[in-house]
């Protein structure tokens, strides 16, 4: 178990389909498997939040830091624009921790003026969310290839090449103006 608690603590997507793959030749039924990818967030956010809340208090005294807080002030509310009119309410929130990640989700909630437990449990939930995509499509795909490295490197190749896809498709769908 703690392998595959190690491969979900790796600082990008890659480690999911190599931890749930891991997880199915280990014997762990889903559950567990989630939970320890859970547990993975909840170690993150521990780790995270004190690095955080130290940018937000050098941002006071730093001016470099306090440019670089109005732009992702300004980046975030241009991100919650495109996904709800509202602003950055708790779904918004929640779909940027599972498009980007959830230290990003968790940096938006704290914009938004969400507390410690508030934003991060938005931010988890955007990342189980995308947790239990990817989780979904590895197992179905080495259901097929009966490969598992066949299987991560198409789940990372794709976790790479859609969101490009989708943001050209949407360029190109957008009415000029």
């Amino acid at each position: 178990m703690l392998s595959v608690l190690l491969l979900f603590l790796l600082p990008v997507g890659g480690g999911i389909p190599a931890g749930v793959l891991l997880a199915r030749a280990q014997g762990l039924p889903w559950p567990a498997t989630a939970g320890l990818y859970l547990a993975s967030d909840v170690l993150l956010a521990l780790a995270f939040e004190p690095m955080l809340r130290l940018l937000v208090l050098l941002a006071g005294k730093v001016p470099f830091l306090a440019r670089l807080g109005v732009v992702l002030k300004a980046a975030m509310a241009r991100t919650a624009a495109q996904v709800s009119s509202p602003g950055a309410g708790p779904l918004t929130l929640v779909l940027i921790a599972f498009g980007v990640d959830p230290m990003t989700g968790r940096a938006a909630a704290l914009a938004a003026g969400h507390g410690f437990l508030a934003g991060w449990a938005i931010a988890i939930a955007g990342d189980m969310l995308y947790y239990a995509v990817i989780a979904v499509v590895t197992l179905r795909l080495n259901a097929y290839f009966k490969n598992p490295e066949a299987t991560v490197l198409v789940v990372l190749s794709a976790m790479v090449v859609v969101p490009v896809l989708v943001r050209r498709l949407r360029g190109r769908l957008r009415p000029a103006g």
